[in-house]
């Protein structure tokens, strides 16, 4: 089974399978703001909405610590372009 966690010392949210790292979504820190700069799923794990999950609970980490966010992966931007569900924590453009 496929668990998430956040990592905050880290600046990334994993996905680990029997402990065993197969994801990870990480983000920097610029002016505050939260920006996810990449999002990798292993192969074999793909087509599970692993992805999705990764950069969710970095969207529900970022709303807790009431935080804006932004990106440069093209997973994420394609992700906030599809839906107006993360617009309360992305930065206006």
């Amino acid at each position: 089974m496929v668990t998430i966690s956040f990592k905050a010392d880290e600046n990334r949210s994993i996905a680990l399978d029997e402990n065993i790292e197969i994801g990870e979504c990480t983000y920097q820190v610029s002016d505050g703001i939260w920006v996810i700069n990449h999002t990798f799923v292993e192969p074999e794990y793909g087509g599970q909405g692993i992805a999705k999950q990764l950069v969710d609970n970095i969207i529900w980490q970022a709303r807790e610590a009431n935080t804006k966010v932004s990106a440069t992966c093209s997973y994420a931007i394609n992700l906030f372009n599809k839906t107006d569900d993360y617009n309360d924590v992305l930065i206006d453009d």
